[in-house]
C-alpha cells in the first residue's frame, strides 16, 4: 500500500535522454519505460545488492499466513511464529488461537497447535533451547461506550483456616440487592490463616483473598454500583457460604482494558509442541521475560486480570522444577526493554511499549536484583518519548554499550523522534550521549545485529500505529566505526504496530507483521493486519563467495572451553562471533546479543574461546559467524554453551 502510494507520483513517461542512458546500461525496455520500471531494474542491478543490499517476499501459502505477534529464532534453524488470537476479538471469541513453524532454508510450514491465547504474552530462550512463553490475553479492551455489562474487580474472601478454594469461570456472585455477576476467569483462594490460640486462648482467623474480574449477567446500568458490599457465591451452603464470599467496592460501566492470563508454557523446537508448566502469581499482558545468569527467569509488568499495569509484583521462573516464585518488587510500563549486564544487576533503557502513567517506571538506569536498588542514568535526549522505541545490546556486548532508537510519545501521541542515544555501562558514571539522527521522526524500528558488527534497523511510522500513512519505507545500516547510518535498499511492505524483524543463521533478517489503525490518509477506513514475510539480504551476501565454515569438535561445551571449526579461508577471517538467537515481539528483542570470541589460527583450523562471565555468555544455544576481512559473513553453526 505505502510502496504504491509513493511510486504513483513517479509514474510518468522518462524524457529520451533518459533512454539513452538505459540504452548504454542495457535496460530492458526503451520505449515507454517508467521510472517504476526504471526503481525495479536499478534495484536488481548487482552494483546495487552489494550497496544496499535486496529485499525479497517470502513465498508463504495463504494457509499458515497469520497476524505475527512474536518471533523466536530455534537452534533448529527455524522460526516460531505466534499469534494467539492475533489482535482480533472474533478469534479470541471463537478460540482460533495460531502459530506457525517456518524453516527458512527450505522455505516450508508447519502449523502448531496453540493451547491458550498467548497474544502478546512474554517469551525467552531457556538454557536447553525450549521457549518459556507466560501470559496473554483473558479479555479484549472495550471502550466506555461498548461496554454493555457493568464489571470490575471482586476479591474472593476465605475466612476457612482449613484448605484453600477453587472457583471456575463463570462463577456467579449475587449481591444483597439480587443483581448477579460472573467471573471471567478461575480463581483459587488460598486457606485463611489461623494464628495464636495455645491451650486457653481463642486462635485468631485471618481471611485470605484472590481477586477476580466479574460482569453482571444481564446488560444496562442496573449492574452498577458504588457502593462497598459483600456478594454471595451461588451455589454455597450452609458453612461454605458464611466462610466464602466476595466483596466489591465499585462495578461500572467504565472502559475495560485487555487482562492478562497467569499460564505459562514452554515450546519444544524438537517435538514442535506447547507443554503446560506453572502458573504465574499475576495474569500478566505485555510482560517483558528475561533470562537471568542462573538461567532463571525474571517477569515484569504487564496488565494484570483486572486490566491494571502489575504493581511491582514481579516473579521468577525455574525452568528445573517448572515452578514461579517471588522476585524483587519494582513498577515498570509494560514490555520493558531490559538488558543483563552483571551476575545480579539488568538495565532498563526506558524503552517499552505502552501501558502505564507517564511519570512512572520509565527513566533508565541499574538495577540491582540482589538489594532491590535502582540507579538512575542521565543523559538521554527526549526522554518523554521512550515508547514503542528499540533498544539493542551493541556489539560485541563485551563493551556494555547500548543503544537507544527512535520513539513515541505516550500513548496514542503523534509525538515521534529521530533521535539515537548511546551509553558506555563500563564507565564509572555511565550517561547517555547523543547518537546519529535517524533518517525520519520514527517509532516502532525494528533493529537487529549483524555478524559484522553493524545494526540493521528498518520501517517503522512516524505516527502512532502508522497513521496518517505515515509508514517509513526505509532501511539503514548502523556503523560503529563511523557512527553514521548508511541507506539500505527501501522496503516494499510497510510495518509499525506488531512487527519483528530476526537474524537468521544464513545472515539475512526476515521481518513480520504491522497493524495499522487506519487503511487510508484521512483515517476513516479501518486498517488490515499485515501477514506478508520480507526477506532483507545485506550487502555482504553480495561481496562475492562466503567464508567457509564448519564445526568439527564438540559443540555442547561450558564458558572457558574452547570450539574448533575449519574453514578453507582462515587467513581471510577477521573475527569470529557467538550470537545468541532473537525472541522478538513489539521491536523488543528479549534474547539477541553478539559475543565476540578470542580466536587462535593453524592451518585450515580455527579454535575459539568462550568467555567465562555468566552475565556476558548466558547458558544456551548461539550462532556462531565467521566474518572475512570484507566483513562478509560465513552460514552460522549451532552451538550450545552450558
Amino acid at each position: 500500500m505505502q510502496r504504491r502510494s509513493r511510486l504513483k507520483a513517479r509514474k510518468t513517461w522518462l524524457g529520451a535522454g533518459v533512454v539513452v542512458v538505459l540504452a548504454g546500461l542495457n535496460a530492458p525496455a526503451l520505449i515507454g519505460f517508467t521510472e517504476e520500471q526504471y526503481h525495479k531494474y536499478e534495484i536488481n542491478r548487482p552494483e546495487y545488492k552489494a550497496k544496499h543490499g535486496h529485499w525479497a517476499l517470502a513465498d508463504m501459502p495463504g494457509s499458515y499466513q497469520l497476524n505475527s505477534i512474536h518471533a523466536v529464532m530455534l537452534h533448529t534453524g527455524k522460526v516460531l511464529l505466534i499469534a494467539g488470537s492475533g489482535n482480533d476479538v472474533k478469534h479470541f471469541h471463537g478460540g482460533s488461537f495460531r502459530s506457525t513453524l517456518w524453516d527458512p532454508a527450505k522455505n516450508t510450514f508447519k502449523k502448531i497447535d496453540t493451547p491458550e491465547d498467548l497474544f502478546c504474552a512474554g517469551h525467552a530462550q531457556l538454557p536447553d533451547g525450549r521457549i518459556l512463553v507466560a501470559g496473554g490475553t483473558g479479555a479484549y479492551e472495550a471502550l466506555k461506550g461498548d461496554v454493555k455489562r457493568a464489571g470490575g474487580a471482586m476479591l474472593v474472601k476465605n475466612e476457612d483456616p482449613n484448605g484453600a478454594r477453587s472457583f471456575p469461570k463463570g462463577t456467579v456472585f449475587r449481591s444483597p440487592s439480587g443483581v448477579e455477576y460472573r467471573s471471567e476467569h478461575a480463581v483459587r483462594v488460598p486457606a485463611a490463616k489461623k494464628t495464636g490460640g495455645g491451650r486457653t486462648g481463642t486462635p485468631k482467623v485471618t481471611a485470605s483473598e484472590a481477586r477476580v474480574f466479574v460482569e453482571a449477567t444481564e446488560n444496562g446500568p442496573q449492574g452498577i454500583t458504588n457502593a462497598t458490599e459483600q456478594y454471595r457465591i451461588k451455589g454455597l451452603k450452609g458453612k461454605d457460604a458464611d466462610n466464602l464470599y466476595g466483596i466489591a467496592n465499585k462495578l461500572g460501566l467504565d472502559k475495560k482494558d485487555f487482562q492478562g492470563i497467569k499460564n505459562s508454557y514452554e515450546f519444544d523446537p524438537v517435538t514442535e509442541k506447547f507443554t503446560e508448566v506453572g502458573p504465574m502469581s499475576e495474569a500478566r499482558w505485555y510482560p517483558t521475560l528475561t533470562t537471568l545468569t542462573d538461567g532463571r527467569v525474571l517477569a515484569v509488568s504487564g496488565l494484570d486480570d483486572i486490566g491494571q499495569v502489575v504493581p511491582g509484583k514481579n516473579e521468577i521462573y525455574d525452568p528445573k522444577t517448572r515452578t514461579w516464585s517471588k522476585g524483587p518488587s519494582r513498577y515498570f510500563p509494560t514490555y520493558p526493554s531490559f538488558f543483563v549486564t552483571g551476575k545480579d544487576t539488568l538495565f532498563y533503557s526506558g524503552s517499552n511499549a505502552g501501558y502505564g502513567p507517564a511519570d512512572k517506571g520509565r527513566e533508565p538506569g541499574l538495577w540491582n536484583l540482589k538489594t532491590n536498588a535502582f540507579t538512575p542514568v542521565s543523559g538521554l535526549t527526549h526522554p518523554d518519548i521512550l515508547e514503542t522505541s528499540a533498544s539493542v545490546l551493541l556489539p560485541p556486548a563485551q563493551d556494555k554499550r547500548v543503544m537507544v532508537l527512535g520513539g513515541g510519545g505516550v500513548g496514542e501521541s503523534h509525538k515521534s523522534t529521530a533521535r539515537t542515544s548511546i551509553i558506555d555501562l563500563g564507565k564509572d558514571k555511565p550517561a547517555f550521549r547523543t547518537g546519529p539522527q535517524l533518517p525520519e521522526q520514527t517509532r516502532y524500528l525494528n533493529s537487529v545485529l549483524m555478524p559484522d558488527d553493524t545494526v540493521f534497523t528498518t520501517g517503522g511510522s512516524k505516527d502512532y500505529r502508522g497513521r496518517g500513512e505515515s509508514n517509513i519505507l526505509r532501511s539503514q545500516i548502523y556503523d560503529q566505526t563511523k557512527n553514521a547510518f548508511t541507506p539500505a535498499a527501501a522496503p516494499t511492505v510497510g510495518r509499525n504496530y506488531h512487527t519483528e524483524a530476526l537474524l537468521l543463521p544464513d545472515g539475512r533478517i526476515a521481518v513480520f507483521g504491522s497493524d495499522p489503525l487506519f487503511s487510508d490518509k484521512a483515517n476513516t477506513r479501518p486498517g488490515t493486519f499485515e501477514q506478508r514475510v520480507e526477506v532483507f539480504s545485506p550487502p555482504y551476501l553480495f561481496h562475492g563467495d562466503r567464508p567457509a565454515l564448519t564445526a568439527t569438535g564438540d559443540t555442547d561445551v561450558a564458558r572457558g572451553d574452547t570450539l574448533d571449526f575449519r574453514s578453507e579461508n582462515t587467513a581471510d577471517i577477521d573475527r569470529m562471533r557467538l550470537m545468541h538467537p532473537g525472541s522478538v515481539t513489539h521491536v523488543t528483542d528479549f534474547d539477541q546479543r553478539s559475543i565476540a570470541l578470542t580466536m587462535k589460527k593453524s592451518g585450515d583450523r580455527i579454535k575459539v574461546t568462550v568467555p567465562t562471565d555468566k552475565s556476558l555468555v548466558p547458558a544456551g544455544w548461539y550462532m556462531v559467524f565467521a566474518t572475512d576481512k570484507d566483513n562478509t559473513p560465513s552460514q552460522a553453526q549451532w552451538v550450545h554453551i552450558r
